[in-house]
């Protein structure tokens, strides 16, 4: 009988060091595949799709206490509108003005969970010295092993909708739309 109580406690106590020995995990954000869009309505023609291409951070996650972080920046001046010409453009002062603001950023205040899984992510987005805060809605997670790297990774997909007047990018609305959709797709990976 002794020995059946030692071996429960045996079990107890390597249980509590398991959940004790589980930490939060950083993950660094992959450039090559994390990619913040944009998109709004041109004069009510067509909804213009664009993108930019380099992005850095960090993101952390505790799955088992269900908290996390997220802090972005991205470079605003590798967007990319399908257009070299309008590249420029975009990146004039009535818009992102890239000259004084070349980074904007996002900060989390708050992940949300829904089982086991973000399902919104709180925080403050900064663009040309305008910090507002927004809400991602989270719609795509997954946290397993990456299969060629072999080590911790996550993805996920999620999207917010801002109004560029409120960050000081108004020019032509809302002729050109104001109400502007961010979606981010994002990998990380640990170190």
């Amino acid at each position: 009988m002794t020995s059946l109580k030692q071996l429960s406690a045996a079990v107890a106590i390597a249980l509590a060091a398991g959940s004790a020995l589980a930490a939060p995990v950083t993950y660094n954000v992959d450039s090559s595949h994390t990619f913040p869009r944009f998109s709004y309505s041109h004069f009510g023609y067509s909804t213009q799709l664009s993108s930019f291409s380099n992005t850095t951070g960090k993101v952390v996650l505790d799955a088992e206490a269900k908290t996390g972080s997220v802090d972005i920046s991205i470079d605003m001046k590798s967007v990319n509108t399908g257009s070299v010409d309008f590249n420029g453009h975009i990146q004039g002062e009535d818009f992102l003005d890239t000259a004084k603001f070349p980074t904007a950023t996002f900060k989390s205040t708050k992940v949300v969970f829904e089982g086991d899984k973000p399902k919104a992510i709180e925080g403050n987005l900064t663009i040309k010295g305008v910090t507002k805060a927004v809400t991602l809605t989270v719609t795509g997670f997954q946290a397993t092993p990456h299969p060629m790297m072999k080590k911790p990774a996550l993805g996920a997909n999620a999207f917010t909708t801002i109004k560029r007047t409120e960050f000081n990018a108004g020019k032509y609305a809302p002729y050109v739309g104001d109400e502007v959709r961010i979606d981010i797709a994002i990998e990380a990976v640990a170190p």
